[in-house]
Order: C-alpha cells, then sequence, then structure tokens
C-alpha cells in the first residue's frame, strides 16, 4: 500500500505565502513524477507543478514565478512554496505520486481571501 500524507493548507491573505508538503510512504520502489493538482470551486481540475526524478520540474503558467516545487527523493517528499498568492490559487490542492502506478492524496484547502 502507497499512502499520501499531505499538509500545510490554510486561509491567507492575497499577496501572501504558503507552503504545501506531501510525504509518500509505503512500498515504493520508485518515484518518477511528484506533484499538485487543484480545482477550485466549479472548476476544473488543474494541474499545477510537478517534479521529475527530484530533479526537472514544470509549472502551469499561472503560477510560473510564484510557486517553487522542490523533492527530497530520499525521503519520497515534495515540496511546494506558494508565494504572492491570489484569490484565484484558490482551490483544494492534491499531491500525486507516479511510480509503477498513480497515486493521490486526500487533498488540503487553500484559501485566498482579502
Amino acid at each position: 500500500q502507497v499512502q499520501l500524507v499531505e499538509s500545510g493548507g490554510g486561509l491567507v491573505q492575497p499577496g501572501g505565502s504558503l507552503r504545501l508538503s506531501c510525504a509518500a510512504s509505503g512500498n515504493i520502489f520508485i518515484i518518477n513524477v511528484m506533484g499538485w493538482y487543484r480545482q477550485a470551486p466549479g472548476q476544473e481540475r488543474e494541474l499545477v507543478a510537478s517534479i521529475i526524478r527530484g530533479t526537472l520540474t514544470k509549472y502551469a503558467d499561472s503560477v510560473k514565478g510564484r510557486f517553487t516545487i522542490s523533492g527530497d527523493n530520499a525521503k519520497n517528499t515534495v515540496f511546494l512554496q506558494m508565494n504572492s498568492l491570489k484569490p484565484e490559487d484558490t482551490g483544494v490542492y492534491y499531491c500525486y505520486i507516479i511510480s509503477t502506478n498513480i497515486f493521490w492524496s486526500q487533498g488540503t484547502q487553500v484559501t485566498v481571501s482579502p
């Protein structure tokens, strides 16, 4: 069994910052990709950021320059530093990993509101 434990969500003012973390545990041989999707109310799910083999990173255009993804492969942990948050960043953020299969976290709520 593989489990993803995600934390770090919360309520912040526009322009504020949050850091999300996601740790994977269980029978994991290798993690090829780790990252986050998010879903805002009434919106489709959006890929926010991903890190490939703990090195290469990709970002949605909407978060480039504001979010930074990083990882610790030895600990199967990934972080998402979110700066200059905007109300449109509000949503539920879901961590995922791709190893031999894809696995998802329970999600954490991020709310950006004045």
